[in-house]
């Protein structure tokens, strides 16, 4: 038997034992390594050390970002509320404003209507002279006060102008009220 002969029947040749040591060797070495690989337990805490670092960020950025968006919404909702709080304080003061003059106006006139005439006249005539000192008064002021006073004089005297009903009501009451009570004092 010649050495073809027995390489036909199973035994292998020095050239493939040669071949099937290299591989041999090459997966024993890839074993080896992936083996130290599992033995490096530092390089192992490292790695997955390093995987929860970055989950750790992602997480705070899309928490960051959640409470970016949360915080913008409660605002843009705070401002909503408050310009509408705003708008409602504003229609009931306008609504109560609207009811005081109202209701001074009916005082008014029902003071005018139970006060007696002579009373009348005489708030008239106090009126008048009211009026008259007032105006020596106010031309007096006016000659000796500086300009910028006097234009803040004449926007108070507009502001009062524009209340007038409710200033006459108020004194109205107020006279009738010091009459009232000077006649029960004479009474006594």
């Amino acid at each position: 038997m010649n050495d073809e002969s027995q390489n036909k029947m199973g035994t292998p040749t020095p050239e493939e034992l040669r071949e099937q040591v290299e591989r041999t060797r090459d997966e024993l070495g890839q074993t080896v390594e992936a083996l130290a690989a599992k033995a490096d337990i530092k390089a192992q805490a490292k790695g997955k050390a390093e995987a929860v670092k970055e989950q750790a960020a992602e997480k705070t950025a899309a928490v960051k970002a959640q409470a970016a968006e949360k915080t913008g919404t409660v605002k843009a909702q705070a401002a909503e509320k408050a310009a509408a709080v705003k708008e409602q304080a504003a229609v009931k003061a306008a609504s109560a404003s609207g009811q005081i003059r109202e209701k001074t106006g009916q005082a008014a006139e029902l003071v005018k209507d139970r006060t007696p005439d002579a009373v009348l006249e005489k708030t008239a005539q106090a009126a008048a002279q009211v009026r008259e000192s007032a105006a020596r008064a106010g031309q007096y002021a006016a000659d000796r006060t500086p300009d910028p006073l006097l234009e803040k004089a004449g926007r108070a005297a507009t502001a009062a102008r524009a209340n007038r009903v409710p200033l006459i009501a108020g004194g109205a009451l107020l006279i009738t009220f010091l009459l009232v009570r000077r006649s029960r004092g004479r009474n006594r």
